[in-house]
């Protein structure tokens, strides 16, 4: 059985939402556009789509395509006349009237590959965020010999009266509010326009101006490009990418073509201003169907490719309503995707054709390249052999690294000993402090069946110091006169000469960085929990390591001295510590205060050797 609507389901009554135009017209200013200015860049659009209106709708039309933005300083008025298909007296009540309804949408849905622009239905009432008043005279193609004007202060209210037939198109005037009056001269418009419009097809002239402010296609476009010398495209790509390229000189491009999901074509460019590896210059502008949507896109471009610049064009994208940003749907993960692939074969197609600008960019971008060879397998293949490891004996490749089948690589640069270490062995090491070295040294060791050996880690101290034996008695002694907090550990290394080398335990350094109270305001509790299960199995406390050299002759002739009871062994030993101070304070800020005290040391050790020279004789 069924039961009965209610009395107040039968009484109710379906009504049309009202629309505040006011409220309307308040979020379009100060919420909808970034900037005012983008209005200009929405009459003219309709201006464009208006003209390709018009050869869709009358194919016999051999007229000139022109919109021309005229500006009176004086009158603080700019004009936007179109040579395009015009309106009729009804089309301004249907559509030039009517918040979010456009005679373009309606033509795109029928044929989305028609050049049109406009989606919403939005861009003429943005006028009214510029002007306090607006007029459109207009003569339609379909009614060559009516006018009709359309006048409006607030578009709440307005008025259409018929008027002579003008050429066919349609011509705005903005009468601007005080604000905007600086809008009004032509050199800004120039500005303006030519930011927004570079790429639309019709040509657009700025207070009738002889050249338009978009006089030649990109390159993408240009119907002569099969035609050119490779050299003379290089060039004109150069000179396009130099438009947009506002803080560096593009070195090289390379293409962006349709692919797989993605429909945008267009080109990019590597910067000719030198980088560090977390540099971040990405610049890409985005463009519509031609009409500029944003010329800060750099989150399509992958996070890598600081380095790099570009202009793309797209007819898939779907704009946000203000047309200032991008809807993250299926297309635009696709022209990521597709950005991504033209990097990494148009550097490596750099690498092949154009060695002298490979150099180049290599010499300017060596950091960042060897963090970028990290994120793709094809990038490190191009990059292994390339790209220069800043070592201690300057920026090298990692094949000029090796010696005897292994890579040394310092995690820090603190330490004055490591630096002696490997000076006194003639072997490079890499400075693992730097920008992406050791996870890119690790792969490429991996890839050439190497070892890498990391000082200051257990597994690399294994590799570079073989453990000896004293007895306990002996290195307690060792410990108490050479030693300061340092975990001291007998071994024999190379190179003999060197008595004594002090490596910073990086391992226990990272325990005591995380088991600092302030570590847990720094870092997220999931990263500090696994970090700590870590550090967990590390025992060692000492923050560093003092390695004695059983096959250095000094330490050899300290311990028999030891062993024999000669006095002058406390006094060696005092000098072997001030050595290992003075070495210690070269490159450690926080071990520079012991200097002095090591000097003293000196100071007293030599006077204590040469005062029982003294009694000897």
């Amino acid at each position: 059985m069924n039961t009965p609507p209610s009395e107040s389901a039968q009484t109710a009554q379906i009504r049309r939402a009202g629309v505040d135009l006011g409220g309307l017209m308040s979020v379009l200013s100060k919420h909808l556009y970034s900037t005012p200015m983008v209005a200009l860049r929405e009459l003219v659009q309709n201006a464009h789509d208006s003209i390709v209106r018009r050869r869709i709708e009358q194919p016999d039309w051999q007229g000139a395509a022109r919109i021309d933005v005229i500006a009176d300083s004086a009158a603080k008025t700019i004009r936007i006349v179109d040579t395009g298909a015009g309106l009729t007296e009804h089309e301004i009540h249907a559509f030039l009237a009517t918040v979010g309804v456009g005679y373009t949408r309606t033509l795109r849905q029928q044929d989305d590959d028609s050049g049109l622009i406009g989606m919403f239905g939005l861009g003429f009432l943005s006028a009214f965020v510029l002007a306090k008043r607006v007029s459109v005279r207009t003569t339609s193609y379909q009614q060559p010999d009516q006018g009709h004007c359309y006048v409006s202060s607030s578009a709440e209210q307005y008025s259409v009266s018929p008027i002579a037939p003008r050429e066919v198109g349609s011509e705005v005037l903005l009468e601007l509010h005080d604000e905007f009056a600086a809008l009004a001269h032509d050199a800004r418009l120039r500005d303006i326009l030519g930011r927004y419009c570079v790429l639309l097809r019709e040509p657009i002239h700025v207070d009738g101006a002889g050249e338009p402010i978009n006089p030649e296609p990109p390159p993408w476009r240009r119907d002569d490009r099969s035609a050119l010398h490779p050299l003379q495209a290089r060039r004109r790509k150069l000179e396009f990418a130099a438009h947009f390229e506002h803080d560096f000189e593009p070195i090289c491009t390379f293409d962006l073509r349709p692919e797989g999901g993605s429909d945008a074509i267009g080109l990019l460019w590597v910067q000719d201003g030198g980088t560090y590896g977390t540099s971040d210059n990405r610049n890409l502008s985005i463009f519509l169907r031609g009409m500029l949507l944003d010329d800060d896109a750099r989150d399509l471009l992958p996070p890598w490719a600081g380095f790099i610049g570009g202009v793309i064009e797209s007819n898939r994208l779907t704009p946000t309503a203000s047309r200032e940003d991008l809807q993250r749907d299926a297309h635009y993960t696709a022209i990521q995707h597709a950005l991504s692939e033209a990097l990494i074969s148009g550097l490596g197609e750099i690498a092949r054709s154009q060695p002298e600008a490979w150099r180049r960019v290599l010499l300017r971008h060596n950091e960042a390249l060897l963090g970028a060879s990290l994120c793709d397998e094809r990038l490190f293949a191009l990059m292994m052999d390339s790209v220069r490891i800043p070592t201690s004996q300057g920026d090298l490749v990692a094949r000029d690294l090796q010696s005897k089948g292994a890579l040394h690589v310092l995690l820090d640069s603190d330490s004055g000993f490591e630096e002696m270490l490997f000076r006194t062995l003639g072997v490079p090491v890499a400075h693992g402090n730097r920008y992406a070295v050791v996870p890119f040294l690790r792969r490429w060791t991996q890839a050439k069946g190497l070892r890498l050996v990391e000082l200051g880690t257990e597994q690399g101290n294994r590799q570079l110091f073989n453990l000896a034996e004293l007895p306990e008695a002996e290195q307690a002694w060792l410990a108490s006169l050479l030693g300061d907090e340092e975990k001291l550990i007998v071994a024999r290394f190379s190179p003999p000469g060197l008595p004594l080398v002090v490596v910073p335990d990086r391992e226990a350094e990272l325990k005591r960085r995380l088991e600092e109270d302030d570590a847990d305001k720094r870092i997220s509790t999931a990263a500090l929990r696994l970090a700590r299960q870590f550090t967990a199995k590390i025992q060692s406390t000492q923050l560093s390591r003092l390695y004695i050299n059983l096959d250095n002759p000094a330490i050899q002739a300290l311990l028999d001295a030891h062993r024999q009871g000669n006095p002058r062994s406390a006094s060696a030993a005092r000098l072997l510590r001030a050595f290992k101070r003075i070495m210690a304070s070269h490159n450690d800020k926080e071990n520079a205060s012991q200097l002095g005290s090591a000097l003293a040391d000196l100071a007293v050790a030599v006077h204590d050797l040469l005062a029982v020279d003294a009694r000897d004789t």
